[in-house]
């Protein structure tokens, strides 16, 4: 079989300027439901992306997933170089970034089962205990390594192998009028905690036994972490300063141009990714499989430094290509595969602001998020395994969970209080596009527009 690198290079050979993008996944995964294991395994696979560009011309882009042989890379790079001489002239056509190599020869990174073999130790206690109470638990682990390999007909030859995973606990009552969730990236297995993630869902499912019907309206609301950080990747991927130019989105200004500068919030949040973050690390260099907004195939292999996108409240950055920043005027700042908000240095954690409540909800993940009005970045969306109520500073009940329609910019200028940044997980984003640490937020008048069967 060919190594990676050996594909990269097979599929350079010849005239014209070519990116290969070879990517070696490794998974392993385990799921439960019931208070018992249903299934776990171990996968391999591997990618190989050409993307050709034509003087004058366009692009062509073609993917092989599989065992991928000699055959397979020849006829890809005939594939693309076809597609390529056919397409219309790219408007973001520039020079490839210039000759680099970073850790080229290393082989790629696997994972096993080995890798969950703390999270099966804690299930069994995590079942005794649900079984003990009349609960019934279910749930996902995941380990992932992507080694991805970027080499370019500029001299490219970049190296990088990025872990990461998910730890997914759902925990329902004996008659399953209540539950409750809790997730966490789980890229270092070794810190898997699910008996505290555990011990967190029943100390909000006993007062849930309590049910409190709540009629639609506006509530102050406490965005567990894991919200704020679904709310968040959806602002951010609206945050392109193309599409912004061109108008209609909630970044276009009102007589043309961008809102940059504009203050967006009193509070200070600042919003950064940085490929270097401690525990949030990602890669250092931009991979661009396919052309989008935001995004061109041409900036493949440029370092990634530090950006903020948005800088004490105020926006300070749009998502731009080397292209579309040049036109502008504007420093090149393409996205980063990891997002942080942060406000002012504080200890204070979720249940210190449930503590701190005197009456609110409680909301610990959404779901189903969709874009209703691009103008305003306005979403529609469901709670989901409940929504708690807090009075007096504790969690005294559950209420049904509700469809909202929210802003993630307006929101930003509701913020009432800003706990501690931490690693979360985005139960809305399966594909996990960006690694993520967020605060939980106390947000005034959130919207919550009528009960949901979620």
């Amino acid at each position: 079989m060919l190594t990676p690198q050996e594909i990269a290079e097979s599929a350079l050979t010849g005239p014209g300027d070519r990116i290969a993008i070879v990517d070696e996944t490794s998974t392993a995964h385990l799921r439960w439901a019931g208070n018992a294991v249903i299934g776990n395994g171990v996968v391999h696979s591997r990618t190989l992306t050409v993307i050709e560009s034509a003087p004058g011309a366009g692009i062509g882009v073609v993917s092989r997933e599989g065992a991928v042989d000699e055959g397979a890379v020849r006829a890809a790079v005939q594939e693309a170089g076809a597609i390529a001489r056919r397409a219309a002239p790219a408007p973001d056509e520039h020079p490839l970034p210039p000759a680099a190599e970073r850790q080229w020869s290393q082989p790629p990174t696997r994972t096993s089962t080995e890798a969950l073999a703390g999270v099966v130790a804690q299930l069994a206690e995590v079942f005794d205990r649900a079984r003990s109470r009349g609960e019934a638990s279910s749930g996902y682990a995941e380990h992932q390594v992507r080694t991805t390999y970027l080499a370019s007909s500029s001299g490219l030859r970049l190296h990088h192998a990025q872990p990461g995973g998910v730890l997914d606990l759902t925990a329902h009552n004996a008659d399953r009028t209540a539950s409750g969730w809790v997730g966490a990236d789980l890229t270092d297995p070794l810190g898997a905690d699910l008996l505290t993630g555990y011990a967190g869902l029943t100390a909000r499912l006993d007062p849930a036994r309590h049910r409190v019907d709540l009629s639609p309206g506006r509530y102050d609301v406490i965005l567990a972490p894991s919200c704020v950080a679904d709310l968040v990747i959806h602002l951010h991927r609206a945050a392109d300063l193309q599409e912004a130019l061109d108008g209609g989105t909630v970044f276009s200004g009102p007589d043309g141009g961008t809102r940059l500068g504009e203050r967006l919030t009193e509070a200070h949040l600042t919003l950064a990714s940085d490929p270097a973050a401690p525990g949030l690390d990602c890669l250092p260099f931009t991979v661009v499989r396919a052309p989008g907004p935001g995004s061109s195939c041409f900036d493949n292999g440029t370092p990634l430094r530090r950006t903020e996108w948005i800088r004490d409240g105020s926006l300070a950055t749009l998502v731009n290509t080397r292209h579309s920043a040049r036109a502008a005027g504007l420093p090149f700042t393409p996205r980063i595969g990891n997002l942080v908000l942060s406000g002012r240095p504080t200890d204070r954690t979720l249940d210190d602001l449930v503590a701190s409540t005197d009456h609110g909800l409680l909301v610990t993940s959404l779901w189903y998020l969709r874009e209703v009005d691009p103008s305003r970045l306005l979403l529609t969306g469901v709670t989901r395994d409940g929504v708690h109520v807090v009075k007096g500073g504790e969690v005294v009940g559950t209420a049904p969970d509700f469809r909202f329609d929210e802003s993630p910019v307006d929101l930003l200028a509701r913020v009432a209080e800003i706990g501690r940044t931490e690693p979360a997980l985005p139960r809305e984003w399966g594909d996990r596009e960006f690694r993520t640490a967020m605060p939980a937020l106390r947000v005034e008048d959130f919207a919550l527009s009528s009960v949901s069967s979620a």
